[in-house]
């Protein structure tokens, strides 16, 4: 990295003038000193943010060490439930519910996760005021706290222990499910987040921003967990989508971009789109989405997810991304 000493901005090295202020940009000698006097901290601070990297790297190390069996969740996003309004079950969940079973034959362990039956709460967007506004676990409904919810108390401990997570949701307006999609969005704290500076004061953004310049200066490629921490990395992908007509390939699109972007690992062939028709009435749509060819393709697409699992379990890997940025 370089930094501006005059409007304390911190840019990648192959710039030469910062892009604020045109000032001559400097490669940072990382002493304390430097740090304290760049980033206008005391020693209090500067100890904290070193906290924080150790804790993060001590993290990153853990990963790597995956021992026993492998273990797969799947997240199924439908709000349809036979007992519920529909009066009907969910096309994608029965198809989700195939690709588990079919992963139990090969000794994986497994477990279902109906979004329907957690409250999770909306993300509110703190990682776009500054990168280590965002925290994990997250910081805006606290694990454990009268104001946490099942993402923050359950959910991000699942996603963790996880190899394989497959991903079912029905279209929805040409969308991905409202409840895959509020999924999603709350497991950015997953995806480079880190602890806070201040766990007292959590969105203290003055002292978030120079925390977040202390971990772009101090990012170390050749040591993960240096920087931005990814969870997702490395962890193997499936998709299913239903449909009743067009939009699942827009779907499987963008759960596809967010779940590479998070650092998952996708086998060949590692999406099924099971569709009805614009011509047939809505009710006949079980028959044709849940039939026994879709479920064979399915389980093709599971077999292929465990093998890729299989072969990251046998020679763990960490895959490479820029640490000092997210």
């Amino acid at each position: 990295m370089k930094v501006c000493e005059n409007c304390k901005s911190v840019f990648k090295k192959h710039l030469e003038n910062c892009c604020y202020c045109n000032t001559k940009l400097l490669i940072p000698k990382k002493t304390d000193e430097f740090l304290k006097k760049f980033l206008e901290i005391d020693d209090k601070i500067l100890k904290r943010f070193k906290e924080v990297r150790k804790e993060t790297i001590k993290e990153a190390k853990k990963r790597l060490i995956k021992k026993g069996g492998l273990k797969a969740i799947g997240i199924a996003g439908s709000a349809r439930g036979q007992f519920d309004m529909a009066a009907e079950s969910s096309n994608s969940e029965f198809l989700l519910i195939q690709a588990l079973e079919e992963l139990k034959k090969n000794k994986v362990k497994t477990e279902l996760i109906s979004l329907r039956k957690f409250n999770i709460k909306p993300c509110k967007a703190c990682y776009s005021t500054t990168n280590t506004q965002c925290h994990f676990y997250c910081s805006c409904y606290p694990r454990g706290s009268a104001t946490g919810d099942d993402m923050s108390n359950i959910l991000y401990d699942k996603i963790l222990e996880a190899d394989i997570i497959i991903f079912a949701t029905p279209v929805n307006n040409f969308k991905m499910s409202t409840m895959m999609s509020l999924f999603l969005d709350r497991c950015i704290s997953l995806d480079g987040s880190l602890a806070p500076a201040d766990p007292r004061a959590t969105k203290n953004k003055e002292l978030n921003i120079k925390h977040t310049k202390f971990v772009e200066i101090m990012a170390d490629e050749g040591i993960p967990g240096s920087g931005f921490f990814r969870r997702f990395n490395g962890k193997t992908a499936g998709v299913i989508v239903t449909g009743h007509e067009e939009g699942a390939a827009m779907v499987i699109s963008s759960l596809f971009m967010t779940l590479n972007h998070f650092g998952m690992v996708f086998a060949p062939w590692s999406n099924v789109y099971a569709m009805s028709s614009i011509t047939n009435p809505t009710y006949k749509d079980k028959k044709i989405v849940t039939s026994q060819e879709h479920i064979d393709d399915v389980k093709k697409m599971t077999i292929n997810a465990y093998e890729m699992a299989k072969k990251l379990k046998e020679k763990p890997h960490e895959w490479s991304y820029d640490y000092s940025a997210n």
